[in-house]
């Protein structure tokens, strides 16, 4: 059984377990089992550059970043475990005993964070009735988001970056995984509020 399982290793999904995977030392956190299906194909930033992101130099192609980003997350949160090679066909059950079918098998989850694309249509079985029109995309595009409140879509399901209903910009979908990030740890800390920073020793 998952602690947390992220479907979706695009930035948003990447980001969300970078700030999980930082909470290895926490004592509400360090027993906790991540993982992430990091299955890439679809993201938008397969044929991106970015020139305008926060920290990230300027011509920095979206693939060269996909790839980068979940070698961080291995060498640095080797503990994330990451499964590739599988799509995920439907979510059943509930907060606390969720059961994620993937293509090639399946998973137990207590927490699910859902961070794929906005494309249309929604590929994920089971959650249907939270699909709705994309509230910040062009209505021309077509896409869809997930009906949440502060990312949470019911309880125990959380949605990260588009498919939250935010726009496509790599530092919104950045910030949404890590507040839903932030919010599991507040979760698993009892409701105390909980942000995660290394910092310098002095």
């Amino acid at each position: 059984m998952l602690d947390v399982l992220i479907i979706g290793a695009g930035v948003s999904g990447v980001s969300c377990a970078l700030i999980l995977g930082s909470a290895q030392n926490k004592p509400f956190a360090m027993d906790k089992k991540i993982a992430i299906v990091a299955h890439q194909k679809a993201s938008s930033l397969q044929n991106a550059i970015f020139n305008n992101a926060y920290g990230i130099p300027a011509g920095k192609l979206g693939s060269e970043l996909l790839e980068e980003s979940l070698e961080h997350l291995t060498n640095s949160y080797p503990h994330v475990q990451q499964i590739h090679g599988e799509k995920v066909l439907s979510i059943s059950g509930e907060a606390g005993n969720f059961t994620v079918t993937t293509n090639k098998s399946s998973l137990q989850a207590k927490i699910i964070v859902i961070a794929i694309g906005a494309g249309n249509p929604f590929t994920v079985e089971g959650l249907e009735s939270f699909v709705m029109p994309h509230q910040k995309a062009a209505p021309e595009k077509n896409r869809i988001q997930l009906k949440n409140t502060d990312h949470l879509v019911a309880e125990g399901i959380y949605a990260a970056g588009v498919l939250a209903g935010h726009r496509s910009q790599l530092s919104i979908a950045a910030g949404s995984g890590a507040s839903v990030a932030t919010d599991i740890l507040t979760f698993w800390n009892n409701g105390n509020p909980v942000q995660v920073h290394d910092v310098l020793e002095k």
